[in-house]
C-alpha cells in the first residue's frame, strides 16, 4: 500500500510573507528629489507695478535652445559662468561698472555692506534640461561661494559649516539670492 505524503499547510506561509513584506516596506529608504530650493517674492496686488531695477544692477543671463549662453549681451560660457556671477554678486564700492551697494544693519553682524544685484535668467523653450541645471548649479553654486566669505569674514568658519542658526539666518539676509527667471520663449525656433 503506498505511503500517503504529508501536506504543508500554506496558511502561515501567506503570514509569513505578508510579515517580510512590511519589514521590507518599513526599513527601506526612498530617493527624495529636492528640487531647486528659490524663495519667490509676494504676488502683486491689483494696481501694484513691478519695482524698478536700474540696469547696472542687473546680470541678464540668457541660454538658447542650442545650450548657449548669452551674459550680459556678450558671449558666455559655463565654465566662467560661476565666476562671472560671483564677480558680479560680490561688493565693488564706487564702482560704475558694478551694482549699487548699500550698507545696511544685520543682527549678528552688525552693519555690511550688500549689493543690489539681480541675476535675470531667461531661457529658450529649446534649451536642454542638463543645460538647464547646469546654469541653476552655477548660479547658486556662486551664492555659496559669497555665503562662504561673509561666514569667514565675520564667524572664521564656512556657511555650511555655521551651528547656529541665527549666524546662518544673518549671513542669508547679508547675502539674498536674487535670482529672477522669465517664463521661457520660441527664441531659436526649436
Amino acid at each position: 500500500m503506498a505511503r500517503k505524503t504529508p501536506q504543508v499547510n500554506a496558511g502561515s506561509m501567506a503570514d509569513i510573507a505578508f510579515l517580510m513584506l512590511i519589514f521590507f516596506l518599513v526599513t527601506t529608504t526612498m530617493e527624495v528629489d529636492t528640487g531647486i530650493m528659490r524663495q519667490l517674492p509676494p504676488p502683486l496686488r491689483g494696481d501694484e507695478e513691478p519695482p524698478k531695477v536700474k540696469d547696472r544692477n542687473i546680470m541678464k543671463i540668457l541660454v538658447n535652445s542650442s545650450d548657449r549662453l548669452l551674459i550680459n549681451n556678450k558671449i558666455g560660457d559655463i565654465r566662467t559662468l560661476r565666476a562671472e556671477v560671483f564677480d558680479f554678486m560680490s561688493i565693488h564700492q564706487n564702482d560704475d561698472n558694478y551694482p549699487e551697494v548699500a550698507l545696511k544693519y544685520v543682527e549678528n553682524l552688525g552693519d555690511v555692506w550688500t549689493t543690489k544685484g539681480l541675476i535675470s535668467l531667461k531661457n529658450d523653450r529649446g534649451t536642454s534640461y542638463e543645460m538647464y541645471i547646469k546654469v541653476q548649479n552655477e548660479i547658486a553654486a556662486a551664492f555659496e561661494e559669497i555665503k562662504d566669505k561673509v561666514a569667514m569674514e565675520h564667524f572664521g568658519k564656512k556657511f555650511d559649516q555655521l551651528l547656529f542658526e541665527e549666524q546662518k539666518d544673518a549671513v542669508n539676509e547679508a547675502v539674498p539670492m536674487r535670482v529672477s527667471e522669465a517664463e521661457p520663449e520660441d527664441i531659436g525656433g526649436k
